[in-house]
């Protein structure tokens, strides 16, 4: 396969790999998306979940997503359906609530903003016009806590929707009966 796919070239791939197993989309998302920090995990480090671990992962989408591995496997399942930009919108509210500077939240903001909830963002998550609204208002002064309300309708889609489909999928199955 080609490294220089375009966009959707790599969706029409993705998408006729039914019949492959998860390793292969592991591999070729890992190909594909090597810039990525999650993934780098997975690349480079030879390290398994536990069974312990995998278990844990059941409980909750928070005991998932606070497992470096349960996240990575996770978002690389999320890719594979095509709708990871609530993970990541999630984990860019996770990141931009621990800035302390106001110039950081600003610029962080901005950013948030631009990417996933401006109307045609390049990641643009699907929230209702008041919480867009007051996400907007916001900008002006960020806080800490200016995403909050998005960031929970978020993991709340992730939480009812991904969440138990990534439970009954191969790729959880093979994570289970390979976990040490």
């Amino acid at each position: 396969m080609r490294e220089h796919l375009k966009p959707s070239t790599e969706i029409t791939h993705l998408k006729g790999m039914k019949t492959k197993t998860w390793r292969n989309r592991i591999q070729l998302l890992l190909k594909t998306d090597s810039s990525k920090s999650i993934f780098s995990l997975m690349k480079n480090r030879p390290y398994r979940p536990t069974a312990d671990d995998v278990s844990q992962w059941e409980q909750s989408l928070e005991s998932l997503l606070s497992n470096k591995y349960g996240k990575a496997a996770f978002y690389i399942f999320l890719k594979s359906e095509f709708c990871e930009e609530n993970m990541e919108f999630w984990t860019a509210c996770e990141d931009f609530r621990q800035q302390t500077s106001e110039k950081d939240l600003a610029s962080k903001a901005s950013s948030i903003y631009e990417e996933f909830i401006r109307n045609e963002a390049p990641k643009e998550i699907n929230l209702d016009f008041h919480t867009k609204n007051a996400i907007m208002q916001s900008l002006q002064r960020p806080t800490a806590s200016s995403f909050l309300a998005a960031q929970r309708k978020a993991f709340s889609l992730m939480e009812n929707n991904a969440y138990p489909r990534f439970l009954h999928s191969d790729l959880y199955r093979q994570l289970s009966h390979g976990a040490s």
